[in-house]
């Protein structure tokens, strides 16, 4: 189980209605009640109201600036996150978010998210041109940052060719979403954030 300070977070939101200045991240703010039902709704109830202002006053804390968004700078700040291994890939995903995003990129590590929520995520964390498509060397590449020197690329290979191969893909396939899906509907994913209520 990961803490709040150790998730990766990842959203592309469309805005329809925006927090005031204060409510995504000026430290003298609190939330008021419509916006934390608002943020809940948005991020389609993975978390509690009290998971909410807990968080909020976690986003503060990030937001060293106290100008409503978090740099990629301060999301380095988090030691947990500096040191993980696809830190570098996952920085493009997150400059300037604002409270809002920062709790729909949470909501993706919820025990409440559904499994396709969390595939979502998966996808677009190795989705790195941010075209819709996964290739082999998008996955190979990942699986690179994560497993280190500990197996051999050939070795990385093989594992990657096999799991294709096994859900009816060949190695030079190009996957969209919905191969996801297919891929890892099945797998009983698990990423939980823990957040601490206070």
């Amino acid at each position: 189980m990961c803490r709040v300070e150790d998730a990766v977070l990842i959203s592309s939101l469309s805005h329809t209605h925006t927090l005031s200045q204060e409510a995504m991240g000026n430290t003298s703010s609190m939330l008021t009640q419509y916006d934390i039902e608002e943020v809940q709704q948005h991020c389609k109830h993975a978390f509690t109201q009290q998971e909410i202002v807990s968080l909020y006053q976690r986003f503060c804390q990030l937001d060293r600036n106290n100008c409503g968004f978090i740099s990629s700078d301060e999301f380095l700040s988090i030691p947990e996150f500096a040191v993980n291994p696809l830190s570098q890939s996952l920085l493009r995903m997150l400059d300037g978010l604002n409270f809002k995003e920062f709790v729909a990129f949470l909501s993706a590590f919820s025990p409440r998210a559904t499994l396709q929520h969390k595939i979502q995520f998966i996808f677009k964390v190795y989705d790195t041109d941010c075209n819709g498509k996964v290739t082999f060397h998008d996955m190979l590449r990942a699986l690179r940052d994560l497993s280190g020197s500990f197996i051999s690329e050939q070795q990385r290979e093989e594992v990657l060719t096999q799991v294709l191969e096994e859900a009816g893909y060949a190695k030079d396939s190009s996957l969209v979403l919905s191969d996801f899906v297919k891929i890892l509907g099945n797998s009983g994913l698990k990423m939980e954030v823990e957040i601490p209520v206070d």
